[in-house]
């Protein structure tokens, strides 16, 4: 299935489970951004060391890097993309469209008080970072990790403040996206609650319907 969809949902929504299933099941390759900048980094090319300095520094990647980063990766690429987390404002899907064109962009509908609900019930494991879900994945033993047995505990940007301004943010910044595709005619909007299997369900008959 030689098509590039860009994922777009709120955090929370279950843009990174849905992806990994798509990828698994479909054959599709995810580009993510940032594991686009580790690998480059990693590698020691010369797009990675240019972006290695700026995140040393604490400063955002330049979007014309991640460009080339986003180009040379699908160079390499045979069938389907799925844009994982880019574009995240109307800047960055304008050049994006300069580069490859976006067939199809799939929006993960949630209700905020539900998002809210999802990010502050989830618990990490200080040990092994094993992550579990007070209401859909619960430890067995309160507090445990059913893994190895360590501290579960509550990430600091998975309090309700911080979670409603991420949310905050998103609106701003990302939500705009859905009307800069839907314009395109390719927006695909998809009910992100109930049952993960189902929602995927949803997913794959809006893309084969394309």
């Amino acid at each position: 299935m030689d098509l590039k969809i860009v994922i777009l949902g709120p955090p929370g929504s279950g843009k990174g489970t849905q992806t990994e299933r798509l990828c698994a099941e479909l054959g599709f390759t995810k580009i993510s951004t940032g594991d686009l900048l580790r690998e480059a980094v990693r590698a020691g090319t010369p797009l990675g060391i240019k972006a290695k300095g700026f995140m040393d520094a604490g400063k955002l990647t330049p979007n014309d890097l991640v460009m080339e980063l986003i180009r040379e990766k699908l160079k390499n690429i045979k069938g389907g993309v799925i844009l994982d987390g880019f574009p995240r404002n109307l800047e960055q899907a304008e050049m994006l469209d300069k580069i490859t064109k976006v067939d199809m962009a799939i929006d993960l509908v949630v209700n905020e008080d539900k998002l809210v609900k999802r990010l502050t019930m989830r618990r990490i494991c200080k040990d092994c970072n094993s992550v579990f879900h007070l209401e859909f994945n619960p430890p067995k033993a309160a507090g445990k990790c059913d893994k190895c047995g360590g501290e579960l505990y509550q990430r600091s940007d998975d309090t309700e403040k911080t979670v409603r301004e991420r949310l905050r943010v998103y609106k701003e910044s990302t939500l705009p996206l859905t009307e800069y595709y839907a314009k395109k005619g390719i927006l695909k909007r998809i009910e992100g609650e109930g049952d993960i299997s189902e929602i995927y369900r949803r997913i794959v008959k809006a893309i084969n319907a394309k």
